[in-house]
């Protein structure tokens, strides 16, 4: 099976992450939500929330508000909201402006990320993100001086050189040969994943990661060190803003 299926949905935000609206057809729908053919609907994972958006059908409009990772990928329709039968054809679109802003703050994230190690050689131990705002935490013992201002400055300046970020699907073989592919103190890609999915800011940083980004890193924005916090002895959390 493809890296870019689950269940018996056929992933669409894999391949094209600016697509925000498509056809499907509805396979199922019931109390776990409504299954889809294809979908473009983010489903969640690595610390980004899952798309909201709406289906069209028969001139009727369901709400959607999350996704339910199953055997299959379930859309969650709004409470209250009329779900469409098996077989139904249906129009969707996904929330630009959440799934924009979530972009911009997965992909400045993995910016913050890149920098910290180059310059202090520190993993990532967790994450999470809402649009514009989100947090990494390190394995870092000691903060130096001057610390969040130079990881603010340093990230800003990747912002200004709008370096390009690919996307690449490899062989598991091919992609952890790759210099520290895994940029979390403990790898998270199951050992029965064939294909791997690398999202590459080109010069910078190169991870495993299943998330949707931007196509440079100039279209992130400003990014602002908001908070330091220490998590434990040696961990420390990032706290970031993204504006404009």
């Amino acid at each position: 099976m493809g890296f870019d299926i689950h269940g018996r949905t056929r992933r669409l935000e894999l391949a094209d992450q600016e697509l925000r609206d498509f056809e499907a057809v509805v396979l199922a729908s019931g109390p776990e939500g409504v299954v889809l053919d294809r979908s473009a609907f983010y489903p969640g994972g690595g610390g980004q929330p899952a798309d909201h958006g709406v289906l069209l059908w028969q001139g009727v409009e369901t709400r959607i508000e999350g996704v339910r990772k199953n055997d299959d990928l379930h859309l969650i329709p709004a409470e209250g909201d009329p779900i469409p039968p098996a077989g139904t054809v249906v129009r969707a679109a996904v929330a630009d402006e959440r799934r924009s802003a979530l972009m911009r703050t997965h992909s400045g994230l993995h910016v913050l990320c890149g920098v910290v190690f180059r310059d202090y050689g520190a993993l990532v131990t967790g994450g999470n993100m809402e649009p514009f705002s989100a947090r990494m935490d390190f394995n870092l013992p000691e903060v130096p001086a001057g610390f969040k201002e130079a990881v603010e400055d340093a990230c800003n300046a990747e912002v200004a050189g709008d370096r390009r970020i690919d996307v690449r699907v490899l062989p598991r073989e091919e992609a952890f040969a790759i210099p520290d592919i895994i940029r979390t103190a403990t790898n998270l890609v199951p050992p029965d994943v064939e294909q791997v999915r690398v999202i590459d800011i080109v010069g910078l940083d190169a991870q495993a990661d299943g998330g949707t980004h931007v196509a440079s890193t100039k279209q992130i924005g400003r990014i602002k060190v908001a908070k330091i916090e220490s998590k434990g002895r040696g961990f420390r959390r990032l706290r970031i803003i993204i504006g404009d």
